[in-house]
């Protein structure tokens, strides 16, 4: 297995992992967030271009989530 794949098969695990776990925690939002930047990355460096696309929409959606929720929410 190459590193590429390694990379992949660790951020899109996390990214669903996070986000059964975002209403536990806002940090949770933050690292959904972030999972979903990589998940992009990963998609933008496999050569997926409109996975890498939509991922960071989506990453900017969960980031936009997060700006917006009250700091005591959880």
């Amino acid at each position: 297995m190459d590193g590429l794949t390694v990379f992949g098969a660790v951020a899109v695990p996390a990214m669903l992992v996070f986000y059964a776990l975002e209403r536990e925690a806002r940090v949770f939002v933050v690292a959904f967030t972030g999972a979903r930047v990589a998940s992009s990355a990963y998609g933008f460096l496999a050569g997926t271009w409109p996975f890498g696309v939509i991922e960071a929409v989506w990453a900017g959606v969960a980031a936009r989530r997060w700006a917006t929720t009250q700091a005591g929410a959880p």
